[in-house]
Formats: C-alpha cells, structure tokens, sequence
C-alpha cells in the first residue's frame, strides 16, 4: 500500500481536478476513488529512482523543444509540400537501459514530437518500435535512432536510478 501512495496522490489530485474543488468532501471522495480503482484496476508498482538531477532534466527540456520545433517545421513541409511527405519507415531502436520507467518516458517523449510515433514496445528485448516521417534513406534513419538514443540518454541522467547510469556507462 506504501508503494501506491504516490500513484494514490495523484489519483486524488486528478479527481479533485475533474471536479474543479479544493474542498474536503472532494478530497474525501478522491481518495475512496483512488483506492476502488486501484483495487480493481490492480497494476504492478512501477519502481521509481527517487533520483531527479535538475540540471540535466532543464538539458532534456531545451533538446525536447528544439526536436519538437524542428519536427514540427519539417512536417508542415511535408504537408505542404507538392511532393507530399516522401517515404516512411518503421524502425527499431535499442534502447540503452532495461528500466520500464526510462522506456517508458522515453516513448512518451518520442510519441509527442511530431513526425514519430512508437508502434510497438518488445520489452524484453528493450527495443522502441517507431513509425518515422520522411525517412526515405539510411542517413535519415540513423539521424532518427541517434535522436531516440539521445533523449534516452538525457533522460536516464536527469531521472534513472544508478544501475541505469551504469547501463550508460558500460
């Protein structure tokens, strides 16, 4: 139950949220909603680092927005372009680290910068499976991985736990 506290806060945040009310009763209801649904909808904990460096979180920021505003840019080219958006690709990117935190927000990151979004997720294997815009050759494709491995990177470094820093590393 201690390991679902956080996940129970912000269950209880978002309720009070969705009703627009800081009061008790619906704090009071939040947290008879948070603990029905997670006793019905049971997940498994996800394991948290408890490791935030600011600084390489504010480095992961600036990258996000810059590959969000060049993405953006190269794909209202592309719809606008009288040749259309040119050839797709599905490819696969290794992931550095085998944290299901880390992949995780990596393809939360990855899915909402425009142009790429994650298709499939083999775990186990640690593989990020992405639907790319506009890569019609291996340049294109390689500069895409090296994008994914680059948020990763940033990522593990303002989030991972040490075993994912030494994933880095090695």
């Amino acid at each position: 139950m201690i390991k679902q506290l956080p996940l129970l806060l912000v269950l209880v945040l978002l309720w009070m949220l969705m009703w627009g009310s800081l009061t008790l009763l619906t704090f009071l209801t939040g947290v008879l909603v948070a603990i029905v649904v997670t006793r019905v909808f049971y997940l498994p904990p996800v394991e948290l680092s408890g490791r935030f460096h600011p600084l390489w979180f504010v480095a992961f920021a600036l990258r996000f927005a810059l590959e969000l505003a060049k993405a953006s840019i190269l794909v209202s080219w592309q719809a606008f372009s009288p040749r259309g958006p040119g050839r797709s690709s599905v490819i696969g990117v290794q992931l550095l680290t085998r944290s299901d935190f880390i992949m995780t927000v990596t393809a939360i990151a990855i899915s909402l910068i425009p142009g790429s979004i994650v298709v499939e997720v083999d775990r186990a294997g640690g593989i990020l499976y992405l639907h790319v815009l506009g890569a019609s050759d291996d340049a294109a494709i390689a500069s895409s991985r090296d994008n994914v491995l680059a948020i990763e990177v940033l990522l593990v470094r303002a989030l991972g736990s040490p075993d994912d820093l030494r994933s880095l590393d090695s």
